[in-house]
C-alpha cells in the first residue's frame, strides 16, 4: 500500500487533523501495550534548515501538536540539520533556532551534520541553551558518548524509547577541523569504519539497553538519508544490520519517501523523512487499540505559507515575526537583479509529490558558474572552484543581502593556493565519483572544463572517515582544459575556492594538504557574492548566465563516445543540452538527437589519444610513493563498483531497496 499523504487538514480546519492521520504502513511491536488508553502520536521535523516561516511553519507545527494534544498522547522531535540554513540561523548562529524550538516545545532532537556549522564549542553552547535534551548513539569524543545514546518517555505506563543516531559524513559534510584537536588528530567521530558495523554495534547496543530499561517501543531518529554516497551508513544499512527497532524516522537526504524493509531478522521495519524546509511533518502513531506502530507524511508544498494562507496566527507567529523583524532591517537591500532564475534545482522536473529535484550537487549550473567565476575573478586566479553542497538555495529577480546569505550561508572563507595539475585531477575526480547521483563535493569551475565518463566506475579510495585517500584505476574525468589548454599535470596553478575545501578537508578533500597559501581569510563566501554581483557586474546579472544547465563547462557522457575525436571541452564548442546530468538526458528527445549527433561528429583517431594529465595521473599513485589499491577491494558505493550495461540506466533508487510488494513502494519509484 503506498503511503497515503494529505495537504493536513489545515485547508478546512486545524481541527480535522485528528482524521487525516490514518495509518500508512504498520509494524507489530515485540511487546503488547502496557496500558494505554489513547493514541501517542510522534510528530517530527527534519532539515528544517532555519525554514521557520516556510510551508507549515513553526506556527503551523505548533497549531497540529495543539490539536493532537487533545486526544492523543503527543510529542514533538527532530531530525536535526534546523539551525543552519538561513539568515536566520546564520548571523544568530543558531541561537534564534533553538529560542524558537523551545517556544515551539520540542521534546527530543539530534545533531545533524549542519548543527556543527558555527564550530563545536558553538553547538555545545547551543545544547545547554535547548529545554530539550539532544541524544545520538554513535557521537563521541575520544571513544566516548557526548550525549545520552537513547531516552525514554513514558505514557501510562508504556516506556517509549528515542535512540539518536547521526551519518559519519558529517566529518566531511561540516568542517573537519571542527573535529580535531590543534594537532590536526581527529577527537570526536561517530563510530565511523569502512564496514559500518562500528554504527551497527552503537545502534544496537543502544536498542538493546533501552529495552533492557523496559521500553516496549524504540523508535531511531537518524538523520542518516538514502544517498549512495552516504553508504555503509544509510537508513537501509542501519536497518538491515539491527534489530528490536519498531520505526525509523529520518533526516539528511531532504526526501520524503515511506519505505518498508527487513531488519536482520526479517521482520518489518517502516522508515519516513519529511522533506526540508518545513514542507512536510512526519507523524509516528502508537496504537492504543492494537500496540501497532504507524508512520506517514503530511505534505505542504506552496508558495504561501499555512498561516498566512489560512488566516491563522498563534503565539509561534509572533514569535517568528519578532525574530524575522530584526534580521529584516539588515537584509532587505537589494543589491542586484537578474531575470534568468539562477538555480539549484532542474528548471523543469519535479518529483511525483512536486517537490524539486536538486541537480546542484551532479551537474553544471548557471549557479555554479556564477560562483566559480566570483571566486576566481575577485581574487585573480587562474581557476575557482565551488562544491555542490556549498550552495543552497537559487536566485532571481531583485536580489538581496539576504537572498545571498540564504544561499551561501556558511561563511566560509575565500582562499587562493597553489597545486599541481595532478592535484586538479585527482578533486575533479572525487567531485565526479557519484555522477549521475548526488554528491556535495561535485565541483562548479571557472577556468575550466572537463568531461564526466559516468559509465567508468570510479576509482576513488575512501578513507574510514570518509576523507579521499587515493586513486586507482581509469580516470572518468577527461579532456581537462585550462583557459582553452590541455591540463598540465606537472604545471602549477593557482586555484580560489573556500577554506572548507581547500584548507580543512571539508566533504573529503584531502588531495591539497600541503599546498602553498597564496593568500587566506580574503572575504566570507557570502561577501564575495556580493562583492562580485555589485562590483564586478555593476548590479546586473547578464546573458552570460541565462542558461539554467550553465555555459557548458561541464559534460556528462552515459555510454562510451561513438568515435574518437577527443572533443574540444571549451565552453563554445560543446552543446549546452549535454551539460545536464545524465539522468535527465532521455526525457526530452531533442536533447538525445543533439548528443548523438555531437558524437557522431567525432573521428576515430582523436578518441584513442588520452591526456598526458590522465595517464600520469592513472600512474601516479604508486609512483608518488602510495601502493594503489585494486578497484574492486576500494571502498566505493556499491553503485560505482560496476559500470552499466549499454543501454541500462543508472540505478537511482534507495541504497537499499525496500520489501518487493509493488503496492507499497515509496513514491517516486
Amino acid at each position: 500500500m503506498k503511503t497515503r499523504r494529505y495537504l493536513l487538514s489545515f485547508l478546512l480546519t486545524l481541527t480535522l487533523l485528528l482524521c487525516a492521520a490514518v495509518p500508512a504502513a504498520a509494524a507489530e511491536s515485540t511487546e503488547e501495550p502496557a496500558g494505554l488508553t489513547k493514541d501517542v502520536v510522534i510528530l517530527f521535523t527534519s532539515d528544517v534548515h532555519c525554514g521557520v516561516n516556510q510551508n507549515f511553519g513553526y506556527d503551523g507545527l505548533y497549531a497540529a501538536k495543539q490539536v493532537y494534544s487533545e486526544t492523543c498522547h503527543t510529542l514533538l522531535v527532530d531530525n536535526g540539520d534546523s539551525i543552519q540554513g538561513e539568515p536566520l540561523g546564520t548571523l544568530t548562529k543558531g541561537e534564534a533556532d533553538i529560542r524558537l524550538m523551545n517556544k515551539v516545545g520540542y521534546d527530543v532532537a539530534i545533531p545533524g551534520n549542519h548543527e556543527f556549522d558555527y564550530g563545536m564549542d558553538r553547538f555545545l553552547e547551543l545544547t545547554e541553551e535547548a529545554d530539550f535534551p539532544y541524544i545520538s548513539c554513535n557521537f563521541v569524543k575520544d571513544g566516548e558518548p557526548v550525549f545520552d545514546p537513547y531516552v525514554i518517555k513514558e505514557f501510562e505506563g508504556v516506556k517509549i524509547a528515542f535512540v539518536g543516531v547521526t551519518t559519519p559524513k558529517t566529518l566531511v559534510t561540516s568542517t573537519p577541523k571542527y573535529f580535531q584537536d590543534e594537532n590536526g588528530n581527529f577527537i570526536y567521530g561517530f563510530c565511523q569504519d569502512k564496514t559500518g558495523e562500528g554504527v551497527y554495534q552503537a545502534v544496537q547496543k543502544a536498542v538493546d539497553d533501552a529495552r533492557a530499561e523496559g521500553a516496549s517501543y524504540v523508535i531511531v531518529m537518524g538523520h542518516m538519508g538514502n544517498e549512495a554516497e552516504c553508504s555503509p551508513w544509510t537508513y537501509a544499512d542501519v536497518i538491515s544490520h539491527t534489530t528490536g527497532i519498531d520505526c525509523f524516522i529520518d533526516g539528511h537526504s531532504h526526501d520524503t519517501d515511506h519505505v518498508e524493509m527487513q531488519n536482520m531478522n526479517g521482520d518489518i521495519v517502516p522508515r519516513q523523512a519529511c522533506g526540508t524546509k518545513m514542507g512536510g511533518i512526519g507523524i509516528v502513531r502508537i496504537s492504543a487499540e492494537d500496540g501497532s506502530v504507524d508512520a506517514d507524511l503530511e505534505i505542504w508544498n506552496g508558495d504561501v505559507n499555512a498561516s498566512e494562507l489560512l488566516g491563522f496566527s498563534n503565539e509561534i507567529t509572533d514569535a517568528v515575526s519578532a525574530e524575522m523583524d530584526e534580521l529584516g532591517k539588515m537584509l532587505d537591500e537589494v543589491i542586484a537583479h537578474s531575470d534568468n532564475p539562477l538555480v539549484i534545482n532542474d528548471p523543469v522536473a519535479t518529483t511525483e509529490d512536486g517537490s524539486p529535484i536538486r541537480i546542484v550537487r551532479r551537474t553544471e549550473t548557471n549557479l555554479g558558474d556564477l560562483t566559480a567565476d566570483a571566486f576566481r575573478i575577485q581574487t585573480g586566479a587562474d581557476i575557482g572552484m565551488i562544491h555542490g553542497g556549498g550552495i543552497r538555495a537559487g536566485m532571481e529577480g531583485d536580489i538581496t543581502k539576504g537572498a545571498v546569505l540564504t544561499t551561501f550561508p556558511f561563511g566560509n572563507e575565500l582562499c587562493v593556493i597553489e597545486v599541481t595539475g595532478k592535484q586538479l585531477l585527482e578533486a575533479l575526480e572525487w567531485g565526479a565519483r557519484s555522477v549521475p547521483e548526488e554528491c556535495a563535493a561535485f565541483l562548479h569551475v571557472s577556468g575550466m572544463t572537463y568531461e564526466i565518463h559516468t559509465y567508468i566506475p570510479s576509482g576513488c579510495v575512501t578513507s574510514k572517515d570518509g576523507l579521499y585517500e587515493g586513486f586507482s584505476g581509469e580516470t572518468r574525468v577527461k579532456n581537462v582544459m585550462v583557459n582553452g589548454t590541455p591540463l598540465d599535470p606537472d604545471a602549477t596553478y593557482t586555484l580560489a575556492g573556500l577554506d572548507y575545501t581547500l584548507l580543512n578537508n571539508g566533504d573529503g578533500f584531502t588531495m591539497f594538504e600541503g599546498a602553498p597559501v597564496v593568500l587566506q581569510g580574503v572575504k566570507i563566501d557570502n561577501q564575495i557574492i556580493m562583492d562580485y554581483l555589485t562590483e564586478t557586474l555593476g548590479g546586473v546579472i547578464g546573458e552570460e548566465y541565462a542558461d539554467p544547465y550553465g555555459a557548458g563547462r561541464i559534460v556528462a557522457f552515459d555510454e562510451p563516445p561513438k568515435a574518437s575525436a577527443a572533443p574540444d571541452s571549451s565552453a563554445e564548442s560543446v552543446p549546452q543540452e549535454s551539460s545536464r546530468p545524465s539522468t535527465q538526458r532521455e526525457e526530452t528527445a531533442q536533447q538525445t538527437e543533439q548528443t548523438e549527433a555531437y558524437q557522431e561528429e567525432t573521428t576515430e583517431e582523436d578518441t584513442e589519444d588520452v591526456t598526458e594529465a590522465e595517464e600520469y595521473f592513472e600512474e601516479g599513485s604508486e609512483a608518488d610513493g602510495g601502493e594503489a589499491v585494486p578497484v574492486d577491494e576500494q571502498y566505493v558505493d556499491d553503485d560505482q563498483e560496476a559500470a552499466p550495461e549499454d543501454g541500462e540506466e543508472f540505478d537511482t533508487a534507495e541504497v537499499q531497496e525496500p520489501v518487493e510488494n509493488p503496492d507499497e513502494a515509496p513514491d517516486g519509484e
